[in-house]
């Protein structure tokens, strides 16, 4: 009887990975290959990291010609020992950032409630035939040029708003808003504010739209199934949820107002005072709406009293930013 053949150790090796062959050299051309970058993946990362430090690099160099040009106004102002002839920048700018801020936070306060309101209306309680429409037009409203809300503003609603301002100041007149002596036609700081409410308004409506749209579908159904109306949902899943998006909305809405310049332009009459008095004529003014009145006709040295209102300005902008960013990363850790 025969023995069976020894098997042949060739045949039954296990087939060996070339990338794994023993052969010399074999894995450093591995890692060879692996640290290679394709040209695709070195030209998306370039471009990527390059827009990235583009955006540093123009708000630096938007800083840089700001401070630089202003220089002459600083060191020619009155604060800094100026000649006979020297201006106090205290003097000029503050008022400008008064009413600048006050606008803007004027605009914010009617503004923000009303937004919610639609963003709610069409997240949660509009039929998708009805909400699909208003969102549109709630996006075309922010396409609208700054001009046409001017001439809307100028024209037609300072006579309608006149009746209204009278009444305020004749029975709420006590109230320092609303004080004051009234003069025709409303061109006042009130007019103003309302339309830079409408104008954020789609703004700030269509960021918390979408943050409203994202509540997890879930809890809002758990809070239904424990016996919670729709409004109490929304109070106590809804809200909360998107109270860091609304305040991101806010922001943006605010940066929007604080540097609104033609409809400022064509709907405030002009003034340089810290009145709070909100419905009285040439009382307020805001620094773009002055840089946009003034830089056509002015001199070296108005020219850098301006610039240096355009810096003042810009600082605000940042510095009214970086507090948006720092309550919407403390919302989100709560």
């Amino acid at each position: 009887m025969s023995t069976p053949a020894a098997a042949d150790p060739a045949s039954t090796a296990p087939e060996q990975d070339p990338a794994q062959s023993p052969e010399p050299g074999g894995s450093k051309a591995v890692a060879g290959r692996r640290s290679k970058r394709r040209p695709g993946d070195v030209i998306f990362t370039g471009l990527s990291v390059g827009s990235g430090l583009l955006i540093f690099v123009t708000l630096a160099l938007v800083a840089i010609f700001l401070t630089v040009r202003s220089i002459p106004a600083i060191r020619d102002s009155k604060e800094l020992g100026g000649g006979p002839d020297a201006i106090s920048l205290w003097s000029f700018a503050a008022p400008l950032v008064f009413g600048t801020v006050f606008a803007a936070l004027l605009a914010l306060i009617m503004a923000v409630p009303v937004s919610i309101g639609i963003a709610l209306f069409i997240s949660h309680f509009a039929p998708r035939r009805l909400a699909t429409p208003l969102g549109f037009m709630i996006d075309l409203l922010a396409a609208v040029p700054s001009v046409v809300f001017g001439l809307w503003g100028g024209v037609w609603l300072v006579p309608k708003m006149q009746p209204l301002y009278e009444l305020l100041n004749k029975y709420l007149g006590w109230f320092p808003l609303f004080g004051g002596e009234p003069s025709t036609p409303m061109r006042n700081l009130a007019t103003a504010s309302i339309v830079l409410a409408v104008m954020i308004l789609p703004i700030i409506t269509a960021v918390s739209r979408e943050v409203f749209l994202q509540t997890p579908r879930l809890q809002e159904e758990a809070a239904l199934a424990l016996g919670a109306t729709r409004w109490e949902t929304i109070r106590a899943v809804v809200l909360p949820f998107g109270r860091s998006g609304v305040v991101s909305a806010s922001m943006l809405g605010l940066g929007r107002a604080l540097g609104e310049t033609m409809a400022v332009l064509m709907v405030l009459s002009p003034g340089s005072t810290f009145s709070l008095h909100i419905l009285e004529v040439g009382k307020h003014n805001t620094i773009a709406a002055n840089i946009a009145s003034q830089s056509a006709e002015a001199t070296p040295d108005v020219m850098a009293r301006l610039i240096f209102t355009g810096l003042v300005l810009f600082i605000i902008t940042f510095v009214i930013n970086a507090l948006a960013r720092a309550i919407v990363a403390r919302s989100a850790k709560a």
